[in-house]
């Protein structure tokens, strides 16, 4: 085996982890969002996620890690479609947004204080 097979090799592996290492992730990002929603009562839309960035930042001990961030749809009344993310640093979720929602809509003849 020469160094171009061998280069060639190892460049195959590191695509196959890479690849196995998104799937992982993109499964927790799905289910992570999966979860918010239930709790906020919202509908989870198309059951996936889709990838929006991917780079490379030190996590708290300083070790270099993968940050994925995944964007979701989800509805609050069915009728709509609303954008929320997933943050994940390796295969731990950091940040999960999901846009605030007003749901308290006062009577014309009530009076705020």
């Amino acid at each position: 085996m020469n160094w171009y097979e061998l280069m060639l090799l190892c460049v195959l592996i590191g695509a196959v982890w890479f690849w196995l290492d998104s799937m992982k992730a993109r499964e927790i990002g799905i289910q992570a969002a999966r979860n918010a929603c239930a709790e906020e009562g919202l509908q989870f839309l198309d059951e996936t996620v889709a990838g929006r960035s991917l780079r490379l930042v030190r996590d708290d001990d300083g070790v270099l890690r993968l940050q994925r961030v995944f964007a979701f749809e989800y509805s609050d009344t069915g009728n709509n479609r609303c954008f929320g993310s997933v943050t994940l640093l390796g295969h731990r979720v950091e940040i999960l947004y999901i846009r605030p929602h007003l749901y308290v809509v006062p009577n014309a003849h009530e009076t705020l204080h």
